[in-house]
């Protein structure tokens, strides 16, 4: 089990994954055991860095690279471990470990299906998920600072745990990308 305690040292972190992975549930435990979590996407709509909204989607259009200018100037000189959490997280600049969090599809069609999301949403993120979507963008970004960690059957202390223990030891190698596979599920 993870032991809790915060580094002295400066570490920017992106916890990431499709919707309905356990970011914000995960982010929520975390900011509970002390650690400075920024949720993105509420950051991006209460300063003004959207460019429009996606009625379809039903959600903000984001323009990451304002974000990304503006973290780097808000955070700069901060210690300790700062994670920001959303799906766009990892599309940030200057981060030191990228956690994405992976969900068997079928999996994650109940979860999403659970939030009463609708249908055309629903088979977006599962295809999304099933393809490594965020997955491969952030190896492509950040390629040796990437672990992936599979919720499907964890429970979000679990999870928690398993991010506390990244970023204790700082050390991804058990979670280095490419264990995780859903591209033989059938899941429609």
């Amino acid at each position: 089990m993870a032991t809790h305690i915060i580094s002295s040292c400066d570490m920017l972190v992106s916890l990431t994954g499709t919707p309905g992975t356990g970011k914000s549930t995960v982010s929520n435990l975390l900011r509970k055991r002390g650690y400075h979590v920024v949720d993105l996407n509420v950051m991006a709509i209460e300063k003004g860095f959207t460019i429009g909204y996606d009625k379809k989607r039903k959600c903000y259009i984001i323009d990451e690279e304002r974000l990304s200018k503006y973290l780097e100037k808000d955070l700069s000189g901060r210690e300790g471990i700062t994670i920001l959490e959303g799906h766009l997280s990892h599309l940030m600049k200057h981060l030191d470990i990228v956690i994405v969090l992976r969900c068997k599809p079928s999996e994650l069609k109940k979860r999403l299906e659970e939030k009463g999301w609708s249908e055309d949403k629903i088979r977006e993120n599962v295809e999304a998920e099933a393809l490594d979507i965020i997955l491969c963008e952030a190896v492509s970004l950040h390629r040796n600072r990437v672990a992936e960690i599979d919720t499907t059957t964890l429970s979000p202390t679990e999870v928690a745990n398993k991010v506390e223990e990244i970023l204790a030891t700082r050390n991804i190698e058990s979670y280095r990308p490419g264990k995780i596979d859903w591209l033989e599920e059938v899941f429609w």
